[in-house]
């Protein structure tokens, strides 16, 4: 199994699409591998820390979406998005993330990355704003019928940034170079890479959320959670995938 760096491993074979992610607050649940294992695409087993697996909520400003050579997209390459994400590892040891859904306000970057990348993404009303000593961010998605209410999610931390946190558990949470997507019943690797993160301890000050419920993770967000960091953030890179 590939050993947990804070650096990235280089691109091979040059640089599809870039984005650059701020204001990221992550926060962590424990949870069984069992519960993890069949919500994970072929070929992939849950990946463990210290015992048991995690789900993450992941909630943050992406900002300057580009694809290939283009320049960004500055009408819709930008918005918060909100994510659920658990951890997995493939036959080859290596270590990434598996989206369960992303939350997003731009209808056509939601198209794209759906096209083009096979992502969970969602069309969601979503926001952020910067709180006295903190962040809150905001979600609820758009529901497919008239009249019906979408899955929503509210969150609010307070952020310690005199303090950074580099711990087994913070790498293990943030430190992921590559997602894992199924496309046409496939397993498919997209690697990525970024500078170090830069994380600060934080706490929950609120949280409403049923995203996770809606990701096949019911009751995971009804207690506290066991990891909440936040990051200024990075600028992150993807290479051209691969069929595992």
């Amino acid at each position: 199994m590939d050993e947990i760096s804070t650096s990235a491993p280089p691109l091979r074979g040059g640089v599809v699409a870039a984005q650059d992610w701020r204001d990221v607050a992550f926060v962590h649940w424990r949870v069984p591998p069992e519960a993890v294992a069949p919500l994970l695409p072929s070929g992939l087993a849950p990946d463990v820390h210290d015992g048991t697996s995690w789900v993450g909520l992941i909630a943050f400003e992406l900002r300057d979406a580009r694809i290939g050579p283009f320049p960004a997209m500055t009408r819709w390459g930008s918005f918060t998005e909100v994510n659920v994400r658990l951890y997995a590892v493939d036959a080859r040891g290596r270590r990434g993330v598996v989206f369960r859904s992303l939350e997003a306000a731009r209808l056509p970057a939601v198209l794209a990355a759906r096209a083009v990348f096979s992502l969970p993404y969602m069309w969601a009303r979503t926001a952020q704003r910067p709180l006295p000593g903190g962040w809150e961010y905001a979600s609820r998605r758009i529901a497919v019928r008239p009249g019906e209410l979408g899955p929503g999610f509210r969150l609010a931390v307070t952020v310690d940034p005199s303090h950074v946190v580099d711990d087994a558990t913070a790498r293990f949470l943030t430190a992921r170079w590559g997602l894992f997507e199924s496309r046409l019943g496939r397993t498919r690797w997209l690697p990525n890479e970024h500078e170090p993160w830069v994380l600060h301890p934080a706490r929950v000050d609120s949280l409403r959320d049923d995203l996770c419920a809606a990701a096949g993770l019911p009751g995971v967000t009804s207690r506290a959670p066991d990891s909440v960091l936040f990051s200024p953030g990075v600028s992150s890179r993807f290479g051209r995938g691969e069929m595992i």
